[in-house]
């Protein structure tokens, strides 16, 4: 499934990373200074049901 998550927050990020790591096609769209760290290092998802490092991914990133 093709999935766009707009807002790549806290809660952006969470459920953008699940349905990624899921096997979904994900393209996360951020700004910023954040959106320019999450292309430089990745996606780090920290949680209880398991760690997940995103990159490689489609990022659209918006000045």
């Amino acid at each position: 499934m093709n999935i766009a998550i707009v807002g790549t927050g806290g809660v952006g990020g969470y459920f953008g990373a699940r349905l990624a790591q899921a096997g979904n096609n994900v393209t996360f769209v951020a700004r910023g200074a954040h959106g320019n760290a999450i292309v430089e290092n990745g996606l780090q998802l920290l949680s209880p049901k398991g760690d997940y490092l995103l990159t490689k991914r489609k990022w659209l990133i918006h000045p």
